[in-house]
């Protein structure tokens, strides 16, 4: 069975897709801090990690960051979900490394697609320096 880590401080949001991924199949761990998540992510190596990234303490960014820098969690499909719909923000994410960036609010279905494809195909992130 295929897993996903969801790292969302809304708890309404993070509910709602612990139970859309759960019925449609996937081992959903979540999170509603980055501290958390990176703590889930390195014990239990998701297929997929789905984060917010404007978060109280440790962000999205730093999430990623720290993620990137462990080897066992590196190679992980790591998907921003934000708020934040400025070009530059999406721009900034993939230059460090996520594989993809999806602006708040988004249809169940897409984000479904796109996590998919990414556990598909595994990751194809290009860091930027």
């Amino acid at each position: 069975m295929r897993s996903i880590l969801l790292i969302e401080d809304n708890n309404n949001i993070l509910d709602n897709l612990v139970e859309y991924f759960g019925m449609e199949g996937f081992h959903v761990f979540s999170a509603n801090t980055g501290k958390k998540g990176i703590e889930l992510a390195i014990e239990f190596i998701p297929d997929l990690i789905i984060c917010d990234h404007p978060m109280p303490g440790i962000d999205g960014h730093e999430v990623l960051r720290l993620l990137l820098d462990n080897t066992h969690t590196s190679e992980i499909p790591f998907i921003f979900c934000s708020t934040l719909s400025e070009t530059c923000n999406k721009s900034e994410a993939l230059k460090l490394g996520a594989d993809d960036y999806i602006i708040k609010p988004f249809e169940l279905d897409n984000l479904l697609h796109k996590a998919k494809n990414y556990m598909i195909n595994g990751s194809k992130r290009q860091i930027y320096s």
